[in-house]
């Protein structure tokens, strides 16, 4: 993992982190949440307060005594995927952040510009994306003890990887939702254009009627025009 100023980190970092559990230990200030947080934080975190802070642009180094503040916050994480434990065809995962003081900010998967859904969507059923338990912050143990059975059967969810698929569930429903109150709108259309159209068809048939009956009306002042002129 790569950080550059996540707030108040005073220099780049690079860590590397081995297989199996990581535990981060350290001093009180000595930076161990501010590891955590970055990891939440590239994987698409969007609550401020979850990364200790009151809004977003708190995670951009706001300067010190003996530095200058920074414009930006960036971090990198990079992921080794040759088992495959992702669903991805990248063999190495590559994910990236970052905010501007101006209020622009990016997504990069594999050095590519992409958008958070797409990242969220990546490592959702493998218990690592977003809020996930595998990164336990100070406080989480306590916070996940006292909350309620539908938030630990979502965690749970989390962990076994199914959330994504009832997600999709949940999108799958809204869209069937979604078509079948257009359908409802579209018979509604079609059963006022079929009240429209016997009384369209009677004028129809009429308008038919005055045409035939004014093309043998024409016929016949032709013919007679013609008699007319072979009697003179």
């Amino acid at each position: 993992m790569r950080s550059w100023d996540l707030n108040p980190s005073r220099k780049k970092l690079k860590i590397e982190f081995p297989t199996g559990l990581t535990g981060i230990v350290g001093p009180n200030g000595s930076g161990k949440s501010n590891i955590a947080e970055s990891i939440r934080w590239v994987l698409g975190e969007q609550s401020a307060k979850t990364l200790r802070g009151t809004k977003m642009f708190d995670v951009i180094f706001s300067g010190s005594a003996d530095r200058k503040s920074q414009n930006m916050a960036s971090v990198t994480l990079t992921l080794d995927n040759q088992d495959e434990y992702i669903k991805s065809s990248f063999s190495e995962i590559k994910v990236a952040r970052k905010l501007f003081r101006n209020g622009d900010s990016a997504y990069f998967l594999n050095e590519k510009e992409c958008r958070l859904k797409d990242i969220v969507n990546l490592f959702m059923d493998s218990g690592i994306g977003q809020g996930s338990l595998s990164i336990i912050s100070q406080g989480n143990i306590e916070s996940i003890l006292n909350s309620t059975s539908e938030d630990r059967r979502t965690i749970i969810e989390n962990v076994a990887g199914i959330y994504k698929y009832k997600q999709q569930k949940t999108t799958a429903q809204k869209e069937l939702t979604t078509t079948s109150d257009n359908l409802d709108r579209v018979n509604d259309i079609i059963t006022e254009l079929e009240s429209r159209m016997t009384p369209l068809e009677k004028q129809a048939n009429l308008a038919n009627d005055y045409l035939d009956q004014k093309k043998t009306a024409d016929k016949i002042r032709k013919n007679k025009s013609l008699l007319l002129i072979l009697n003179d």
